[in-house]
Parts: C-alpha cells; structure tokens; sequence
C-alpha cells in the first residue's frame, strides 16, 4: 500500500501534516475529511510500495465497483442490522453472505479484515474510493463519532435514492431530443449518399439547367460520396479530441458551464444541480460537519465541473471568514431563491432546514418542467425537420416540375 505526505489545516485553521497509508490521494483526501482536516497538499512518499502488486491488484478493484443501487442498499441492510442491535463485524458477515456478486463480497471481506485489524468503518472504506465517495466517508466517520452511525446510513441512503431518482429523471428526459436529433442526422447521411446521387444521374441525361438550390444539393452530395473516407476520419478524429478535451479539469468545467446556458435543457439541468448541493450540503450541516468541510464534499456531488469550481470558491470565501450567504453570493452560481433561503436560515439558525426547502422546490420543479419538456423541444424538431423536408423536396423536384411544364408547353 503507498504512503502519502499530507499538508492541511484542521477545523481551528492550524497548520497540521502527516502521512497516511491509502490507496490513491483521493483516498488520503477522504480520510483527512472524515478527520476534520482540510488538505493543502498531498504528494506520495518515493518507493512506498506501488510496485507491480498495486497495480496487479486494480482491475479487482474495478470489478469491485458498487453501483449507486448497490450502495443504497448496503446502507439500508446496515442500518437495518445496526438498528436491530447486531455488531457491526456480525451485520458485514452476514451482508457478505448474502452479497449478489462475488467481487461484491469480496470488498464486504476487505472491510470486515480492515475491521478486525483496528481500523475505524469510515478508514475501511476509504481504502476503497471506487466504491464510497467522499461524502458517504465523512459521513460515517461523523456517525462514528457522535455514536449516530445507524441515524446516518439511514440519511445516506436516502441521499442516494434521491440522488439516482433525479440522475435518472433528467437522462430520460434528454433522451427522446437526442434519439431525433441522432435519427435526423443519420438521415441526412443516407440521403446525400444513396438518394441524392441517383437523381443526379437522371438530370445529366436531360442536360438541363438546373435550379441553385439542386445544384447546391448535388454539390454536397457529391463531397460527401467522395470525400466520406476523410469525413468519417475527421467525425472520428474531433469526436476523440472532444472525448479528450473534455476529460480535462479546464474543458470539463467549459463544457458544463455552456450546459447549464442551453435553452430548456440547461434550465433544467442548473435546477437538479442546485436541488443536489441543498440536500447534500443540509444533510452535512445537520450531521455536524462544518461548513466549509461540507462544501467540500458537496463540490464532488453536484454532478457539474463548473458548479464544483464555484463551490470550491465558496469554501475559500467561507475559510476566509465569510459567511455562508457572503462567500455563495461572490460566485453567481445560485439563484435568488437559494441566497434568500439561505440568509433567513442564517438569521434563524436553522440553514439545514431552509436548504431542505430549497431541494424540495428544485425537486419538484425539475419534475414540473422534465413533464413538458418533449411538449416543448417538440415544435423546435418540426420546424428543423420541416426546413430539411422542405429544402430537400425543391431540390430534388424542382427540375422535375420545370420539365413538367417545358413538356406541356410544347405539346400545347
């Protein structure tokens, strides 16, 4: 297992550092959360042990992975246990027996060894990053502390089943745009190759003058048949360099703040984003974590790079002094509605429940407007796929129809 340095301030802003005995930095950031600390530095010790058993051991990590599902409800079935009094090594034993898949149960085993070996539940599960996100560390590692861990895996699963339910409402309402938006495009593709060039053919026997608007079409047509080798490369080539520009931290956190400015569809996904950090951040609030310590956590589960980096500013803002509404209001990330609730939740102590309000509008908001979102991206589709309609039928009708009439003025 490699070692970590560390530098970080603790909760009362001294200076602390140290070294830890993790996975990946990710996994030394999340214990230093779970303790309170929040990380300026992290580097890895020379030769601390990441030789070829490390990296033998990742594709059984990945296999590993739980999903959001499975995770809901390792923290129902661990609430369930803890509540009913049974010790926390006997409730994983017995989840481990029961586990669906055998690399599910595996991980359950390298909890119940880092157990058995002295280690706290929220270190355990910090040695495993692919599985337990930050928050649901620091989480646990507050209920371990407040002797609350059964109250907490009950929020935490609550958390989760919330944040699946709007994950999913929001994928299968930009599903059906993008189905036509993809369908349009394939049949673009098949006309200028297949159809396109068949009437080509037909009007160079006539030798006719044709309109600009055919000629226009045959153009591209005929691009497009003998230059599709380079166009398919090109596709293929910007869609790679787009996959890799966006896997950075610049061009994801771009590419999600032009999201959030797309008509209707970026309305709504702003909304989902604000109604994720309300609950998440209430819940920490309401746990005991600090401010700054939960926004910091929170910045990982808005699902949006960009609404991450205005988060990781607000913790700045709130380490400097701030306060909460002070350090949100410098960013322009928030909308009125969520400064209003939280300056009264700040003068009335109560800025956990103010949040939860604010996640409960969103909520039903976003479900609001995913209910008419086809009613309104659908009168956009028509007229683009009118305009297609229409520009492909004079082209490809219009020498017709001035044949037509050539014809019947000669006979006439």
């Amino acid at each position: 297992m490699p070692q970590f340095q560390y530098e970080g301030r603790d909760g009362s802003g001294e200076r602390v550092s140290g070294t830890l005995e993790v996975a990946t930095p990710d996994a030394a950031a999340m214990v230093l959360a779970g303790r309170g600390i929040t990380p300026v530095r992290i580097a890895a010790l020379a030769g601390a042990g990441t030789g070829s058993r490390e990296s033998s051991a990742r594709p059984a990590r990945r296999a590993a992975r739980m999903t959001i599902d499975e995770l809901q409800l390792f923290s129902r079935q661990l609430h369930a246990l803890l509540r009913g009094g049974l010790p926390i090594m006997r409730a994983l034993s017995a989840m481990q027996d029961s586990a669906t898949r055998p690399a599910l149960g595996a991980m359950l085993g390298e909890l119940s060894s880092s157990l058995d070996q002295g280690r706290e539940l929220s270190a355990a599960m910090a040695r495993h990053p692919q599985d337990f996100p930050p928050l649901y560390v620091a989480m646990v590692r507050v209920g371990e502390q407040t002797g609350r861990l059964d109250d907490i895996l009950r929020q935490l699963a609550g958390w989760l089943e919330f944040d699946r339910k709007s994950r999913e409402r929001v994928k299968a309402a930009l599903r059906y745009p993008s189905f036509v938006v993809a369908a349009m495009a394939i049949a673009l593709v098949v006309v200028n190759l297949f159809v396109i060039p068949r009437f080509a053919g037909v009007y160079k026997s006539m030798k006719v003058d044709l309109p600009w608007m055919t000629q226009l079409l045959i153009g591209f047509s005929d691009f497009m048949v003998g230059s599709w080798p380079l166009l398919l490369a090109g596709v293929a080539g910007g869609a790679w360099a787009f996959r890799t520009w966006k896997r950075t931290d610049g061009g994801r956190a771009l590419f999600d703040q032009w999201v959030l400015r797309v008509p209707i569809a970026g309305r709504i996904l702003r909304h989902a984003a604000l109604a994720r950090f309300a609950r998440s951040l209430s819940m920490t609030l309401r746990s005991g974590l600090p401010a700054s310590q939960g926004i910091q956590l929170v910045a990982h589960t808005v699902g949006n790079a960009y609404m991450s980096n205005r988060l990781e500013r607000v913790r700045t803002g709130i380490e400097r002094g701030e306060s909460l509404l002070r350090a949100c209001s410098g960013t322009r990330a928030f909308t009125p509605l969520v400064l209003q609730m939280i300056a009264v939740g700040e003068e009335s102590g109560t800025v956990d429940e103010m949040l939860e309000h604010v996640a409960t509008f969103y909520e039903e908001d976003v479900d609001y407007d995913l209910a008419r979102l086809s009613s309104a991206i659908e009168p956009i589709l028509i007229v683009v796929l009118g305009a297609i309609v229409l520009v492909l039928a004079l082209g490809v009708f219009l020498p017709i129809w001035d044949l037509g009439k050539a014809a019947l003025g000669r006979s006439g």
